[in-house]
Order: structure tokens, then sequence, then C-alpha cells
């Protein structure tokens, strides 16, 4: 993968923050919508999601999760030449006596002001999924698979 399709992946994950969050439910896959917001070095990816929904206590029973982000649609573009990523990771509980959680917290709501006054929210858990695989596709016929440091590197050449 060279850095110009890197450029691209990174400038993807930083730029759009609404992804689609893939869970594994009771009954099987489930998909919903998520805000996230990236660790600077592509190391996690931060969500922040109320214990009242299923996706998040999917997590909380089977912490395999994957996160879709795409470019946005273009009219008159064939929409399999968009940009995506898809990571694949597993999620933990950022507990809020952690060391990391004030910072994490902070990174999020500088990224997504308007969430701040959620964290004051008691179902309200902040997440953070590690990346394991990463599959990149830059447009048709230009697909990647990364591993987690391949992806943290990414991250470290394009910043």
């Amino acid at each position: 993968m060279n850095l110009q399709e890197q450029r691209l992946m990174a400038d993807l994950i930083r730029s759009r923050h609404w992804a689609a969050l893939a869970t594994q439910g009771p009954e099987g896959p489930e998909a919903s919508w998520v805000a996230y917001v990236p660790q600077t070095d592509f190391s996690g990816f931060l969500l922040h999601l109320s214990t009242l929904a299923s996706h998040t206590r999917n997590l909380l029973a089977d912490s395999r999760a994957g996160l879709a982000i795409s470019e946005p649609e273009r009219e008159g573009e064939d929409p399999q030449t968009l940009a995506r990523v898809m990571i694949q990771g597993r999620v933990t509980i950022v507990p809020k006596d952690s060391t990391g959680y004030r910072e994490m917290a902070q990174h999020y709501q500088q990224v997504l002001p308007a969430s701040t006054p959620r964290f004051e929210f008691d179902d309200f858990l902040l997440l953070r999924l590690t990346p394991v695989r990463t599959r990149f596709v830059g447009g048709f016929a230009r697909a990647y698979t990364l591993d987690d440091i391949a992806l943290r590197v990414a991250a470290q050449r394009t910043s």
C-alpha cells in the first residue's frame, strides 16, 4: 500500500465521524449507526454509547465488532468506486476511574463537542474499539488488508 493510498484511507477515517457498527446480537449479526472518534495514532476508535441501545448490550455480551466508514455518495457516480474502510476489532469499556478515561473523553468531546452533555448521563459508556484487522478499498480494484501495526504506521505517515 503506497503513501497515496495510506493518505486516502487516513483522510477518510479522520474526516468522517459516522459509521456503521456491526455487532453480534442474540439472533445473529446486527448493524447500526454510531458516532466514532479515532485516536490520533489509530490504535483505538472511541465510541460513546448508551446501554439502552441494543448494539451496546451486544458489545457487552460479545466484544467483537466492526466499523464501516465510507466516502459520501456523489450523484451520477458509481458507488462501487467509493473509498471505504472496514475496521474489525474488540471493544472494551474505558472505566471512568481509569488513568486514560479523562484524556479519551476530552479527545472525543473536542472532536464532537455536541456529545459533551451525554457524558453526564449514567447510561452512557465510553468504549474503545482496538483494531485487529482493517480492510481498505480505495476504489474499484484497489483493496488492501492491514493488521493493527500497519494501520498505526499509516496514521503516523499521514499525520
